[in-house]
């Protein structure tokens, strides 16, 4: 499977530049950069969207929320598991005294 290919802010803002030119079409921009048309299309999505924010990365806040749940989702976990391991820790250490 081939691997996903990265581009970088600034090609994505080239792209999208060149692509706005009149009389050039995404197709023709996309055979030259050797890139899929809809991508510029989605490029100049997000730059309308975001405007001068287009393009941050991988730190998405999104990203780094998904992270802090996943690590609070860990430690609620273990606090768990501990607290089962020492409810039968106890319910055992009840049943020897009653014999």
């Amino acid at each position: 499977m081939p691997r996903r290919r990265k581009y970088s802010a600034e090609f994505k803002r080239e792209a999208v530049a060149l692509a706005n030119q009149p009389g050039v079409t995404k197709a023709q921009i996309g055979r030259e950069l050797d890139i899929n048309p809809n991508m510029i299309t989605r490029w100049q999505r997000e730059m309308t969207a975001n405007g001068s924010k287009a393009f941050l990365g991988q730190g998405v806040v999104r990203d780094e929320e998904m992270v802090t749940l996943k690590r609070e989702n860990n430690r609620l976990r273990k606090e768990r598991d501990f607290l089962r391991e020492a409810a039968t820790f106890f319910a055992s250490d009840q049943r020897r005294s009653i014999r």
